[in-house]
């Protein structure tokens, strides 16, 4: 028996682990589908506080791990398929991989999978000019061409802000028409630093150990070409890893997890419809995405844990 439960081993997930060990607390961690989370597939993080020269993404991740099993936590690496309410014992079961664990508390961290084309050469260059992620990589692409792929609010946002770094950043959108709401489409074709290539749809990232170029295919005529750019962001969407939850907690049409907490005092401000769970990081935040977000609300979620379970 457990007094928490955390799924998920990344910002969020380790975070709470760390609150909830420190309080005397007797806590689990499942590791979930990837251990680490997405900073696992990046290299320079230098937005997380207390790096003054930064550090690499995965390599953050064996820190937060390190510090938490300081505490005594134990950590498991499975995937959770299912969680069950028992009403007599107030507790939840919860099935791993055919193993069984029971806890007094739940915190979901399951985080989110930014969605990419499903290349090979994409998956090769990940983290080599391949993102998901302006905000996290776009200070490393200063003075270089950059493309953007999709056609919607976030394809927009995000070529904006790269301008911000890059001498040139091109929007390659596979349709005619773009998905994104007319004022965010219109900001982009007014920014003076970014082109349009429609009706295109990449064929392969282009590099050895770097990216160079994306290989697209005229959707209307076939031809083939090599486009120059030494970055590849991907914004397509995310896709939060909360599918197993369904029919448990409440979730959006998006699959992203509903806490229904008020901010005032007294309330649990990560609670979820279910009483005893709780939800944090990536799972949640649609919005922001970011590790240090997601490592303050695994801070929230593990307080709320902590005083639900003294109740």
């Amino acid at each position: 028996m457990y007094d928490v439960v955390i799924i998920g081993a990344g910002p969020a997930g380790y975070t709470a682990a760390l609150y909830t060990s420190r309080a005397f607390l007797k806590t689990l961690l499942i590791t979930g589908i990837q251990e680490g989370g997405q900073l696992t597939t990046t290299t320079e993080v230098e937005n997380f506080p207390g790096f003054p020269k930064g550090i690499k993404g995965p390599q953050l991740m064996l820190d937060m791990k390190a510090q938490v099993l300081r505490f005594g936590i134990q950590i498991e690496s499975y995937q959770v398929s299912s969680i069950k309410y028992q009403e007599k014992t107030k507790t939840f079961i919860l099935d791993a991989d055919g193993k069984t664990f029971e806890g007094k508390s739940v915190i979901i961290a399951t985080g989110a999978s930014a969605q990419y084309l499903g290349l090979p050469s994409e998956k090769k260059l990940a983290g080599r000019g391949v993102s998901a992620c302006a905000t996290c990589d776009g200070f490393f692409f200063r003075g270089k061409e950059v493309v953007v792929v999709g056609g919607g609010d976030t394809a927009m946002e995000e070529a904006n802000f790269l301008t911000t770094f890059a001498t040139r950043v091109t929007i390659i959108h596979r349709r005619a028409e773009f998905r994104a709401s007319p004022i965010m489409l219109e900001r982009a074709k007014k920014n003076p630093k970014i082109t349009f290539l429609v009706n295109k749809q990449i064929l392969e990232v282009v590099g050895d150990s770097a990216v160079t170029g994306v290989k697209i295919k005229d959707n209307e005529t076939g031809k083939e070409e090599v486009y120059p750019a030494q970055g590849v962001f991907l914004a397509i969407g995310h896709k939060p890893n909360t599918e197993f939850l369904k029919g448990f907690i409440d979730l959006d049409q998006k699959g992203y997890v509903m806490v229904h907490g008020m901010m005032k005092p007294g309330d649990f401000h990560t609670a979820t419809n279910v009483p005893g769970v709780f939800a944090a990081g990536d799972c949640v935040d649609f919005q922001y995405r970011q590790a240090v977000v997601a490592a303050g609300m695994g801070c929230m979620a593990a307080l709320d844990a902590q005083k639900y379970v003294a109740s």
